[in-house]
């Protein structure tokens, strides 16, 4: 509000003083807010996640052991197991806790081309399922031929930055797929490796948390909205300002700016802005 008044108050009065500043004093000032604002923005992933749990898909081609693994990390027989293809059909979701975090797993039906519309419809879930999660538990059974050829298909046209390649049936195999294929090797039958991807899944929760310390967490997706708009305008105001634009257009995009932050903190209205510029300077004198 203090720039965006400096700067009208260089619009409307500027014929008669100068008004406005050193402008690379208002540029680090619109530097210090734009960071603090990108801070709040980063935020928001770990504030969802304190708000609505951790969202981990269990994903991958029909029979990887999808319903095997998440019976095992509920320890429960939640979902069906059968060695038919396609036998889920729809996901399951259940809640457990993993080292105090709330953690939503969901089930997913296994993808591949064939398949009628009922397993076809579950397949389109899945994949909406996987775009939204936090993380994706891509199950391969590494028993199977050619499966490094499939990974490497399957990897193409998928997020890497969510995802997590866990190797099952490591218990029919000789040799153990090395860490660069995959990030985790279990055995859904016997129950090998899974406090293993219990203790990774716990490190990629922590790593995705905020600093609590660090002041303010973003848990609203209304305010995370209206802080990107922020962002955006501020980024936009600086380019303007640092290449000497009109003082009208600089301010059109801090009122943009302020107008969203409005959003989240409640309206200031013209009035305050009016007060701050005959406050801070002497007009007419």
């Amino acid at each position: 509000v203090d720039v965006l008044a400096e700067i009208e108050a260089d619009i409307d009065f500027g014929e008669e003083e100068h008004l406005v500043g050193d402008s690379s004093t208002i540029l680090q000032t619109l530097d210090d807010i734009d960071r603090e604002v990108k801070r709040l923005l980063d935020s928001f992933t770990g504030g969802r996640i304190l708000r609505e749990g951790f969202r981990v898909a269990i994903a991958g081609r029909p029979n990887a052991g999808k319903s095997s693994l998440f019976n095992l990390l509920l320890k429960q027989e939640r979902a069906l197991v059968t060695p038919t293809p396609g036998t889920t059909r729809d996901y399951l979701s259940e809640w457990i806790d993993l080292g105090g975090f709330a953690v939503n797993l969901i089930d997913t039906a296994g993808l591949r081309r064939k398949g009628g519309a009922i397993e076809k419809a579950g397949q389109e879930r899945a994949e909406s399922i996987i775009e939204e999660a936090d993380l994706v538990l891509w199950l391969f059974d590494i028993s199977a031929p050619n499966w490094c050829k499939l990974l490497e298909e399957d990897r193409k046209r998928l997020d890497s930055k969510k995802l997590m390649v866990v190797g099952n049936t490591i218990d029919l195999v000789a040799e153990v797929p090395s860490d660069d294929v995959c990030d985790c090797v279990v055995s859904c039958l016997t129950g090998v490796g899974i406090d293993e991807l219990k203790r990774r899944l716990k490190a990629e929760i922590e790593n995705k948390m905020p600093d609590l310390t660090s002041g303010l967490v973003v848990t609203s997706a209304r305010h995370h909205q209206q802080l990107k708009a922020a962002h955006l305008a501020l980024g936009r105001a600086r380019t303007k300002l640092a290449a000497k634009e009109s003082p009208e257009i600089v301010a059109f995009e801090l009122q943009q700016a302020t107008r969203a932050l409005d959003e989240i903190t409640g309206r200031i209205y013209n009035e305050e802005i009016l007060g701050r510029i005959f406050s801070s300077f002497c007009i007419g004198k």
